[in-house]
């Protein structure tokens, strides 16, 4: 195409402002905000309907898609169920320790699978449970929440953040895990999430315990009382699912050797999962196919696929060059206060606004800023983790809160007031953003500075 012109350049930065607006506001749908702003970039001359298409990271969103079905087939094997009831035994009826235990399996699922996916596995199992003991339930739900958004960037298969990152700067798998030398973001956040559980114990559960119930929950007693069976109903389906699964996941951390993209070796997966568990159906206590790609969110998928296309027409505008540009010599001059201020700037930023939207314009300017000496991975790494731990903030930045927050209120039929959410995330964000900062610094930052 063409030079963009004057009218054109206006015109491109305020269709995006407007929809980002819009996804913040929440007062159109997200997914239709986003698509629409597309529409409107292309109807406006923005990009052409083929320079949009192409601006989607369709590997991406085989990815996603594929994860959550294999995901959807988990759900269904009563492993959740099992996990939940096995957490319950491990607290001996202590309610403390009942809530770290089910984050610390929300944050763990959540490496390999979306968060708002865990939530909506995780939530119905634990709700009875937390009942059993005569729990409050908002603090449970939401520490399930905060724990599983949390997690999602440890590695590349959990969140938008780390696959986003994935499509910029080509990292793979394994280098979530070690990358240069240093250890990267699954063993720092791995960390931090034990810590910030630890000051969440101290902070609103030390001392909390079950009130109903059978201290020590243990034996078949204290399960036959919840009301739901904790057996894995159908062994075969459960075990051809887990390894499925993490066959899945085992390929896609050799994907260098193999030499294909993630999008394809995840969608393989899916497929051959589907494929054996349909024609082995008559042996099987299975879900119908059609069962499972109803309950994908297809509106998350959508608004992802807008979301990319959106910052590619941005793109065009050249500001994030610009932006990369002025900002290039503060970083060359101190990566410290460069890093410093872009993760602080962060962590307030996507509590209130839709933190996938914000790092995925953000990685584009660091990728610029790479092009002006500056070094890139320090940044990168500080802002997906501050882009993912301030988006506990409040719901606009994470739709995973969303979820878990409307889960409490349809259990407890009251309306949640604002400040006792905001009492555990800000708690629970504040701790984690701390200690993650702390370490990033000591192990990302300073050494490159």
């Amino acid at each position: 195409m063409a030079e963009m012109t004057d009218f054109t350049f206006w015109v491109t930065v305020i269709i995006f402002a407007a929809t980002i607006l819009a996804i913040v506001s929440g007062k159109i749908d997200s997914s239709v905000s986003a698509v629409l702003g597309v529409l409107a970039m292309v109807w406006m001359g923005t990009m052409t309907e083929g320079q949009a298409f192409n601006a989607v990271d369709w590997n991406v969103m085989a990815i996603l898609v594929s994860i959550w079905i294999i995901a959807g087939y988990l759900g269904k094997t009563g492993i959740p169920e099992w996990l939940s009831v096995k957490a319950l035994d491990m607290s001996g009826g202590n309610g403390a320790l009942l809530v770290m235990i089910l984050s610390m399996l929300s944050g763990i699922i959540s490496l390999v699978v979306d968060n708002v996916v865990v939530i909506l596995m995780m939530a119905p199992v634990a709700i009875p449970i937390v009942r059993h003991l005569n729990m409050p339930l908002a603090p449970v739900i939401l520490m399930i929440g905060f724990s599983s958004n949390f997690m999602g960037t440890a590695l590349l298969l959990g969140d938008l953040p780390p696959q986003m990152l994935h499509s910029v700067s080509g990292i793979e798998f394994m280098e979530f895990v070690w990358q240069d030398g240093l250890p990267s973001s699954f063993p720092i956040l791995m960390v931090v999430f034990v810590l910030t559980l630890f000051v969440m114990y101290l902070f609103g559960f030390r001392g909390s315990s079950a009130s109903g119930g059978k201290q020590g929950a243990g034996g078949s007693n204290a399960n036959a009382e919840l009301p739901f069976d904790a057996r894995i109903p159908d062994k075969l389906f459960a075990t051809i699912v887990l390894v499925g699964f993490f066959g899945t996941i085992i390929a896609m951390s050799l994907r260098e050797y193999l030499g294909v993209h993630l999008g394809f070796i995840a969608l393989t997966g899916a497929m051959v999962l589907i494929l054996v568990v349909e024609v082995m159906g008559h042996r099987l206590k299975k879900p119908e196919f059609e069962e499972i790609l109803q309950e994908l969110d297809w509106r998350a998928i959508f608004f992802y696929i807008g979301l990319f296309a959106l910052v590619g027409g941005f793109e065009k505008t050249h500001l994030l060059k610009d932006l990369a540009d002025a900002l290039a010599p503060l970083f060359k001059e101190n990566l410290i206060a460069g890093a410093s201020l872009l993760y602080w700037v962060t962590v307030p930023i996507v509590g209130v606004v839709e933190h996938d939207a914000y790092i995925l314009t953000f990685l584009y300017m660091i990728r610029d800023l790479g092009e002006q000496g500056v070094q890139t991975w320090p940044l990168y790494w500080m802002l997906v983790w501050s882009g993912t731990l301030g988006s506990n903030l409040t719901i606009a930045g994470a739709p995973a809160l969303y979820v878990a927050l409307n889960i409490v209120e349809r259990e407890d039929k009251r309306k949640v007031p604002l400040k006792e959410f905001l009492k555990w995330s800000i708690t629970f964000t504040l701790a984690a953003s701390v200690i993650c900062y702390i370490l990033g610094m000591l192990i990302w930052v300073i050494p490159f500075a």
